[in-house]
């Protein structure tokens, strides 16, 4: 266990965080859009982990490097970084790429880094298919296994590493669950979950991203969660590794807890 004075966050609000600062946890504003706060928030950090962006392109791309160069400049020994399995310069899901650009970034930043490969989270694989599976129906593009991965999990992993409990030099493995699944068998295990019979349905790319765009989803999103499709045609997030399991001493959980959990609501 770390003493909670030992720890500090930076945030952009932090009144957002004042329960944290009331254990002890050092609360300080950072905003990757603000160099200048960046900097006093890194002050006397030995280790920095930057919780990627939640943008896209090369905005992602130019807020990672501020808080990459905020952290070299504090004198931090090691960076630490939330990336993505699959990260690949050119990825057809917009944010591998980007993921793999700033992976480039903190290999020419010359201080120690860690970039940790998340597996897909859980979470997004809830979002992507909404209602269908209460509906009885998934309709979906092509894809292929994806090791879905929850948020908990990888937090808890994320923070032994930034502890120094684990150690991964540069990338490190894949950090997931330990199955890969298709969109095929979430129907089915959907099914053995609730005791209905839920379709799954392969539809064309064109058809499913329009679906989605008339449903009110902005169009760049759109093209993004296609892209994870067909990302995941490529194998791109079929990987699975016990090295999550090892950090956090037990089996990660699956997908069909999710699943048990989001369809009993």
């Amino acid at each position: 266990m770390i003493d909670p004075h030992r720890i500090g966050i930076s945030v952009r609000d932090p009144k957002q965080a004042e329960a944290l600062a009331e254990r002890g946890v050092r609360v300080r504003r950072g905003d990757f859009d603000d160099a200048t706060s960046l900097a006093a928030a890194f002050v006397g950090a030995e280790r920095v982990l930057i919780v990627s962006a939640n943008k896209l392109g090369e905005e992602a791309r130019r807020l990672h490097r501020n808080a990459i160069e905020a952290a070299r400049a504090a004198g931090a020994r090691r960076i630490l970084y939330t990336s993505h399995m699959g990260a690949r310069a050119g990825s057809s899901f917009a944010p591998g790429d980007q993921h793999a650009a700033t992976e480039d970034d903190l290999a020419r930043a010359e201080v120690p880094f860690t970039s940790l490969r998340h597996g897909f989270y859980a979470e997004s694989c809830l979002m992507m298919v909404g209602d269908a599976l209460r509906q009885g129906e998934l309709r979906a593009p092509e894809d292929g296994p994806v090791s879905w991965t929850t948020r908990a999990d990888l937090a808890e992993a994320d923070a032994a590493i930034l502890a120094g409990r684990a150690s991964f030099e540069g990338l490190s493995p894949p950090l997931t669950a330990a199955r890969a699944i298709t969109m095929a068998e979430l129907s089915a295990i959907a099914s053995e979950v609730t005791g209905k019979d839920i379709k799954h349905t392969t539809v064309t790319d064109e058809e499913w991203r329009l679906a989605k765009i008339v449903a009110g989803t902005p169009e760049i999103y759109a093209d993004m969660l296609l892209g994870m499709f067909q990302a995941a045609r490529r194998g791109d997030f079929a990987a699975t590794d016990p090295a999550l399991g090892t950090l956090l001493g037990r089996e990660p959980v699956n997908m069909r807890e999710v699943l048990s959990q989001h369809l009993a609501r």
